[in-house]
């Protein structure tokens, strides 16, 4: 064996590596060819999908709210309809108050006396068509016929007789309220007047209604005749 036959494995390796297809001058001249592939297949991808972004989409919509108009939006269901303002819904109904044109009035003297006093009791029944209020004391006086003026000072309060509450009065109902009339001989200073009538103002009502009821009245403002309580059931 010759000298030339003995060469090293280190020697045959290196004349392998030397020879390996990747130092290779024709693959360094194929080179450009594939990166210049690679460029155009990049490019041709770039280009599908800028063209699919252009294209409608299923996976989301996008809408436009409406201009606003200053108020304040209001969630909703399907089949219903938003309200538009607190203002716009409609309040709890109420009755209001009772007036004389919704009342008939009449007295009832069967109530007694006792030490110059009587006690009277005045009776008002609703006689409209709708339900409404009485809440407090009447206004009372004794007055003169015709011109309806007022004789002596009107009713007092009586404390012992409060409200308990307005009262719902609906068509054809009645409430009462208790009127003490005090007999006028028990006043020395009392100017003694004829009345015909008591004249009653429903609790806040600005008319009033004329029971004829004949009654001595004293013509001056010092002598308190009459006491009424508050309207009850």
């Amino acid at each position: 064996m010759t000298a030339h036959q003995r060469q090293s494995p280190v020697h045959r390796g290196t004349r392998r590596a030397s020879m390996s297809p990747a130092s290779s001058p024709r693959d360094k001249k194929r080179a450009p060819g594939r990166a210049g592939a690679l460029a155009l297949a990049a490019v041709v991808l770039g280009a599908g999908v800028a063209l699919t972004g252009c294209g409608p989409s299923t996976s989301a919509a996008v809408t436009t709210a409406p201009a606003s108009t200053g108020g304040v939006a209001t969630p909703t269901t399907p089949g219903t309809t938003p309200s538009n303002t607190s203002s716009e819904i409609a309040p709890t109904a109420q009755a209001a108050l009772c007036t004389a044109a919704m009342l008939s009035a009449s007295l009832d003297d069967t109530g007694g006396g006792a030490a110059g006093s009587i006690y009277l009791k005045l009776i008002v029944t609703n006689k409209s068509a709708a339900t409404c209020l009485l809440d407090g004391y009447p206004g009372v006086s004794l007055v003169k016929a015709g011109p309806d003026t007022p004789l002596g000072a009107p009713a007092d309060r009586d404390a012992k007789a409060p409200s308990s509450g307005p009262i719902a009065l609906a068509p054809g109902r009645s409430a009462t309220a208790v009127l003490q009339y005090s007999q006028a001989g028990k006043y020395p200073n009392c100017r003694q007047v004829q009345a015909d009538s008591i004249m009653v103002y429903p609790p806040g009502a600005t008319d009033r209604l004329v029971i004829a009821r004949p009654l001595t009245a004293c013509n001056n403002a010092g002598d308190h005749l009459l006491t009424i309580g508050a309207f009850q059931p």
